[in-house]
């Protein structure tokens, strides 16, 4: 089968990306194999080229944990009826540990296991759902921000109709993803990005209130544009310089909710200001299969996700190169659809 395969780690991730012969799947026990029709980029690719500390990576290796396509077979212990149903995966495979009162481990596919950026890719049934005759180049833009938005704002942070959303760094798949959910919420937003062009687009797509970062403390800002209430809920996947600013922008009681740290893992923080306000903070990745049922719902609805470029298969090192350029609005998508 074809394959992007990112051959070695270091960077620029995609100056490592060919597409290459890889040996053929076959499904194992409990697990579909499918016929990948598109699949699309996250920040999490880029990792996995760059090389994630800790985990022994092995090279070459293929990356990708968003996919949609057809079942084409199944291991055993898998009903056949789902063979030729579109599915979309859930790339966060559950690692039970036994332990009370701690959650359970994640494995992700496209991570820790090769995964969907290939012309087939294979996973445990339960990590798949049905999404009908849905488009693929939609679903797979879909799945993995949109997950991870719908765990952090609903599950997390207890989101309610109406509220105030802080989401930083406008243009990335979880941001975009959050905003969306947002206006589906009809909750007031304010956005920030370090590029005006990024806050113009963002305005156009529903964001209530924009705020151009640049590098300074805005949240006297994003405070005024609350009427200094404060937002009740800020998203965040940046980390780093922005994390202060968006504790001194929440409510009392507010929630800050975070996926990531592109920008560094240790900020500078407010503790009075966090026990005084009786803040929230909270850490969040992927999402279970229920919660994927929840936001697929949205899906069905007509939300649809924002997407910055599509490219053939044969052009992956053109995408990675796209999403490594940081001037994307939107996910980055490879079309496998011409293999079949």
């Amino acid at each position: 089968m074809k394959a992007a395969v990112i051959l070695r780690e270091g960077t620029p991730v995609a100056s490592n990306v060919d597409v290459l012969n890889w040996d053929a799947l076959e499904p194992k026990p409990n697990e579909v194999l499918v016929k990948t029709e598109a699949s699309s980029l996250n920040h999490l690719d880029l990792w996995v080229g760059i090389g994630m500390p800790g985990l022994g990576l092995t090279y070459p290796r293929i990356s990708g944990s968003d996919g949609c396509g057809i079942v084409e077979a199944v291991g055993a212990d898998v009903n056949e009826d789902i063979i030729g149903k579109r599915v979309l995966l859930n790339a966060a495979v559950k690692q039970n540990n036994n332990q009370p009162f701690v959650p359970d481990d994640i494995r992700m596919i496209g991570e820790h296991d090769n995964g969907a950026n290939a012309e087939y890719f294979a996973a445990p049934r339960e990590n798949v759902i049905e999404v009908g005759d849905v488009d693929a180049v939609t679903a797979s833009a879909f799945g993995l921000t949109h997950l991870t938005a719908w765990r952090m704002l609903i599950t997390k942070a207890q989101l309610q109709r109406g509220q105030t959303v802080l989401i930083t760094g406008i243009g990335g798949g979880v941001a975009l993803a959050a905003l969306n959910i947002c206006n589906y919420f009809e909750c007031t937003t304010i956005v920030t990005s370090r590029h005006d062009w990024k806050l113009e687009k963002a305005s156009k797509l529903g964001a209530t209130h924009c705020v151009l970062d640049e590098g300074t403390d805005w949240s006297r800002e994003v405070r005024g544009l609350t009427g200094k209430q404060g937002v009740h809920v800020c998203v965040d996947s940046i980390g780093g310089p922005v994390h202060l600013p968006c504790i001194k922008t929440l409510a009392r009681g507010g929630a800050l909710v975070t996926c990531g740290c592109t920008a560094g893992p240790s900020p500078q923080t407010d503790l009075a200001r966090i026990f005084w306000n009786q803040l929230s903070v909270m850490g969040s990745t992927m999402g279970d299969m229920e919660e994927y049922a929840g936001v697929l719902e949205l899906l069905k609805d007509g939300v649809t996700p924002v997407i910055d470029s599509v490219f053939p298969y044969t052009e992956a090192e053109a995408a990675f190169a796209r999403l490594e350029s940081g001037e994307q609005f939107g996910k980055i998508v490879i079309n496998w659809s011409s293999l079949h």
